[in-house]
């Protein structure tokens, strides 16, 4: 999917993504906010992981939505 649609949708799609990466409060859903490079930055926070990993989790979760 288009990031630009989950973006413009992002209060539809915020609880799937909470449900993804469970570790992200509801607080980090609002700063996101749809935004891709925040998202991964947040992912990064809660999870420990690297930059390229937290683009591969957000590519595999978006074209599955």
């Amino acid at each position: 999917m288009n990031w630009d649609m989950i973006e413009g949708k992002w209060n539809e799609y915020r609880g799937k993504a909470q449900t993804q990466w469970g570790k992200l409060t509801d607080d980090d859903l609002d700063v996101i906010n749809g935004r891709r490079q925040e998202l991964a930055g947040r992912i990064q926070v809660r999870y420990g992981v690297e930059k390229d990993e937290a683009e591969r989790q957000i590519d595999d979760w978006s074209s599955r939505h």
